[in-house]
């Protein structure tokens, strides 16, 4: 069996750096998407079509999809979790910007460092850790309290839920059997039941696919194949190269890119408070994950 590389190759940066980006793009294609669906099947769809082309993947890889191994009751607990993050997403992109929203979700590490503190005796809060947790936790408010009206702190409020909520997915996969898996499998367990978002849409009286322009379909496509199915299957082959340790700090650009995405595509203004928002939570990201 070959060895990891021990340290990351310019090729391995660069794909680094271009998954940051996608991901940072993200919240812009979802605000895109929003203009011709609505938030709750919007989510529902960007999981249920990314469903077919993560089977073909496991299929080729030979992973063995259904298997009675106690992974089901956290699996499906991510899955709900994950239904929560990404229709908080989307129905936040229709009260702020997609720029406020690429900042807020990224606390979701230390949503999660909080939980495994409580969760895992291993994993506690270090020094660092907690310097960095302070960092980005300064973020929110700072953000909240540079706002434009009533509407757009809703908006935030929910971009600022979906972090909780991703990091109780991250918190529950690290608790869980779910490490214990393929990670394609702990993939699955999420858009298989946030799938079942769609029909809920529909249940509350959602208007659905309202306007479907070429923009529409493209950012449902971009989200779907691009971020769902492309960058996540890149990200395990770089884990499976590399220690998590050694990728996560750069995590930190992807917010930055989501905020310049958004000024550069949509638009949107670049204020003070974002930016002041954007390096704290960005420089907590790099110090809790700098060890």
């Amino acid at each position: 069996m070959r060895a990891a590389p021990t340290r990351l190759t310019p090729a391995d940066t660069i794909l680094l750096l271009v998954l940051c980006a996608a991901w940072g793009f993200a919240q812009v294609a979802m605000k895109l998407g929003g203009e011709g669906i609505s938030p709750l099947v919007q989510a529902g769809l960007r999981s249920a079509l990314a469903i077919p082309p993560l089977l073909a993947w496991c299929w080729l890889r030979k992973v063995q999809i259904f298997r009675r191994d106690g992974s089901l009751p956290p699996g499906l607990l991510c899955g709900a979790l994950f239904a929560l993050e990404f229709w908080a997403i989307f129905a936040a992109l229709q009260h702020t910007t997609a720029a406020r929203v690429a900042v807020l979700v990224y606390t979701a590490p230390f949503f999660a460092t909080i939980a495994t503190h409580f969760l895992l005796p291993d994993d506690r809060l270090t020094p660092r850790k907690l310097t960095g947790l302070l960092l980005a936790l300064a973020g929110p408010p700072i953000l909240f309290a540079d706002r434009l009206g009533e509407a757009q702190l809703y908006g935030d409020a929910l971009a600022l839920l979906a972090g909780c909520a991703w990091g109780g997915t991250i918190a529950t996969i690290k608790a869980s059997r779910l490490t214990r898996i393929a990670p394609e499998r702990t993939l699955l367990y999420q858009p298989a039941v946030s799938a079942f978002l769609v029909p809920l849409g529909y249940a509350l009286g959602e208007p659905g696919i309202f306007a479907p322009t070429p923009v529409v379909w493209l950012a449902l496509a971009y989200q779907v194949l691009g971020v769902a199915v492309v960058s996540y299957v890149a990200w395990f082959w770089m884990v499976s190269r590399h220690p998590a340790s050694r990728l996560a700090p750069f995590l930190f650009l992807t917010p930055a890119f989501g905020v310049v995405f958004a000024a550069a595509i949509l638009g949107e203004p670049i204020t003070a408070g974002l930016l002041l928002a954007l390096a704290l939570v960005g420089a907590g990201i790099f110090v809790v994950n700098r060890g």
